[in-house]
């Protein structure tokens, strides 16, 4: 998923918290609570209903009532507060990665590296092959990086000014980028949750991602037919300004191939398995270090001096003001300030999800579907379930492998088919979905980096959303269901 891998270890160890004195009402009130609030605050009130922080609140509120229940069930504070601490723990990380990507937005901005992949990419892409391109040239860099977040915080910006710059819509663009780097992400071996899912479900890494084909591939080549589609029917407005567009960038920046050292530097140390931290730290530094070597006349504009320009890049608010209006928009970056709501609501998910696991609330919503699970294809579409539901509670990617991983593991087994069926539907419905859901870490993240709102993409990220119904198609017509081959288990089968 991301490119905080520490997470691996955490997650495989995860203590799953049972409440035996939690019915399985009193662990859904406070996510039929959360989702009323959120979807009154969205539908209703715009997304302003408690001010500009509304759905942070919103979590914090969820929160208090899931603590509410967990204690009138004989739950402690300190055994909740024990499971927030672990949750804001695993996303320290990632929060130090989003305060460099928004660093890393300003800097490569002043720099001119987004206005030179911009500036090419304009000359390159064009709005007939922009989409599917946008999936293959995403998924490229996420299956050598093995991350999503890598890859949209470098080319996923790019690529959403280029087609910015071409008139096609934001959230089509968005869709376009999150599905070639979950694709990229699921299939790439140096992915976290292409190896946790194998681990959750007892199966090797290569077996996972073969078997994962079978269901993948079909998925993405839907997206790219869609997306196709969509790049030859779209009502584009920005190809006949292009030459205008090009002429302002050339004219406001140092337009130079030299630029592209820096991305290609990082994605390389992302490659060579350099801690992310230090791979986007690199790039921030070696940003400055361009801008001032090609463009100094924009750091005077920024500032009176370079260094305050380069500061204020980092942490707050840049804008490159030129004479044409699309320009302006695109060229704007928040630093590492940016990023403070998406962070916000990243902490405050992980306090509604940590007491939702403190008081044992997500293990009773995971038994309850595997209950119900009395077919095959009950069990797959219980555990497509539970990895969605888990993404929408807790929050968390790796909760939504982790937990029904454990859960499952030993339904499959006395069902007699194979670990990798397991793995393969954690990542199609746990891993791919996380990106959908607006208060989830990977939704906030996307959300944050690529500039458009979970809702704006959410129809257009077709692989995420696909990924989960191609997974049960798969288990309605038992093609390419693996069984476990020893007799003991064809016996339970029979």
């Amino acid at each position: 998923m991301s490119i905080h891998k520490e997470n691996n270890n955490n997650a495989q160890n995860e203590n799953i918290v049972e409440n035996s004195e939690l019915s399985l009402v009193e662990a859904l009130i406070p996510v039929i609570l959360l989702m009323l609030l959120l979807a009154y605050n969205i539908f209703y009130k715009g997304g302003e209903w408690l001010g500009g922080y509304s759905n942070q609140y919103i979590l914090l509120i969820g929160g208090f009532f899931a603590a509410l229940m967990g204690l009138y069930n004989k739950t402690s504070l300190s055994v909740m507060g024990a499971e927030i601490y672990e949750n804001l723990k695993s996303v320290f990380i990632p929060i130090m990665i989003l305060f460099l990507v928004g660093a890393l937005a300003g800097t490569w901005l002043v720099s001119g590296i987004i206005p030179s992949m911009v500036y090419y990419g304009l000359q390159v892409l064009s709005p007939s092959i922009f989409l599917p391109a946008s999936v293959i040239i995403a998924a490229i860099i996420s299956i050598a990086t093995g991350s999503s977040w890598t890859t949209s915080a470098t080319v996923g910006i790019a690529l959403i000014g280029i087609g910015t710059a071409l008139g096609i819509p934001v959230g089509m663009i968005a869709g376009a980028v999150i599905s070639g780097a979950y694709f990229g992400d699921k299939m790439s071996p140096l992915s976290d949750t292409t190896n946790l899912a194998p681990a959750m479900a007892g199966t090797d890494l290569f077996t996972h991602i073969k078997y994962m084909a079978y269901t993948t591939v079909p998925t993405i080549s839907i997206a790219l037919v869609v997306f196709a589609i969509l790049s030859f029917t779209i009502d584009t407005t920005g190809s006949a300004d292009i030459g205008g567009l090009l002429t302002t960038m050339d004219a406001t920046f140092n337009i130079t191939p030299w630029l592209f050292l820096v991305p290609l530097m990082v994605v390389v140390m992302i490659v060579l398995k350099t801690k992310p931290l230090i791979a986007l730290g690199v790039g921030v530094v070696m940003a400055s270090i361009f801008a001032l070597i090609f463009q100094q006349d924009i750091l005077a504009g920024i500032a009176d001096s370079n260094f305050s320009a380069l500061v204020q890049a980092i942490f707050t608010d840049t804008a490159i003001v030129t004479d044409n209006e699309t320009l302006n928009d695109l060229f704007t970056a928040g630093g590492m300030n940016g990023m403070l709501w998406t962070i916000y609501l990243i902490i405050c998910a992980m306090i509604f999800g940590g007491i939702m696991d403190g008081i044992g609330a997500l293990s009773r919503i995971t038994k309850s579907l595997l209950s119900v699970a009395t077919s095959m294809f009950g069990l797959f579409a219980s555990t497509v379930a539970s990895c969605i539901g888990l993404n929408i509670v807790a929050s968390d990617q790796y909760l939504a492998l982790v937990i029904p991983g454990k859960m499952f593991k030993q339904a499959y087994e006395d069902r007699g088919l194979a670990p990798e069926n397991l793995s393969r539907t954690l990542e199609d419905s746990g891993t791919v979905t996380s990106v959908l859901i607006p208060w989830n870490t990977c939704g906030a993240y996307q959300a944050g980096v690529l500039g458009v709102g979970v809702g704006e993409y959410f129809f257009y990220a077709i692989f995420n959303w696909l990924s989960p119904i191609m997974t049960l198609i798969f288990a309605a017509f038992k093609f390419k269901i693996r069984t476990i081959t020893t007799s003991k288990s064809q016996a339970k089968v029979a």
